[in-house]
């Protein structure tokens, strides 16, 4: 039994754990203050049915004040005409005992009417009470959790930056980056290295053509040389 129990205990905790990754917090939260409306609402109606009882208790109690009031006035009555022969001294205090007997049975339920009303109005006061923290604890709720999913919303933007920020290196971003930089900088470098020996280098055609440029002029710059030894030979002595 005892592995047993240690085994359940285990997987309730992990059942937990479980529902608490599931969960969410606020929709936790939103589901809690409807929960606390509706106690609210049956607090409500509570308060309206005691309320009802308690009115309904102070009137009874003013009724009977009012029927005692009015036997006692009955009963006055029915001695005074006794007193002035209207009718007999028997009668008169037969009746008048009854209307007394009348007054005290009203005298006291009007007296318990008065103790239920009070007792009512006690249990009244106390749901109102109840019902004004219950409404007061909603309201501090609701603006909690308003504050609550904007710092939600917030603090799940700056995690999402933030992640991102952190796996910048692990994404392999700035290593392509550098890695292309660099092949830029060999194919650049490649590229002038080609354009200073398309300069330099000539083909077997171009060396030929330049050395018989080279013998053209030798040629007309040994004519040049010729003629002007010509023009000097046939000139006049003395000239």
């Amino acid at each position: 039994m005892g592995i047993l129990n240690r085994l359940f205990k285990i997987g309730q905790s992990e059942a937990h754990a479980l529902v608490d990754k599931l969960e969410d917090p606020i929709k936790l939260t939103e589901q809690g203050i409807r929960d606390l409306k509706k106690d609210l609402e049956a607090s409500l109606t509570s308060l309206a049915e005691v309320k009802a009882i308690a009115i309904r208790m102070r009137k009874d109690a003013e009724n009977n004040k009012l029927q005692s009031q009015d036997y006692e006035r009955k009963a006055m009555l029915l001695l005074q005409k006794a007193q002035a022969g209207q009718i007999s001294q028997g009668e008169a205090d037969r009746l008048a005992t009854e209307a007394l007997v009348k007054k005290d049975e009203h005298d006291k339920a009007a007296l318990h009417s008065d103790k239920e009303y009070q007792s009512q109005q006690a249990m009244v006061e106390k749901l109102q009470t109840n019902i004004n923290r219950l409404k007061s604890t909603i309201s501090t709720y609701e603006n909690e959790l308003i504050t609550l999913k904007a710092r939600a919303k917030t603090a799940s933007s700056v995690k999402k930056i933030n992640k991102q920020l952190a796996n910048i290196d692990s994404s392999g971003t700035i290593h392509m980056l550098e890695k292309m930089k660099t092949k830029v900088d060999e194919e650049e470098s490649l590229a002038s290295a080609y354009g200073e020996l398309a300069g330099t280098t000539k083909t077997l055609d171009d060396e030929i053509n330049t050395a018989l440029e080279d013998s053209k002029k030798i040629d007309a710059g040994d004519k040049l040389a010729a003629l002007k030894a010509k023009l000097a030979a046939g000139s006049p002595a003395g000239a």
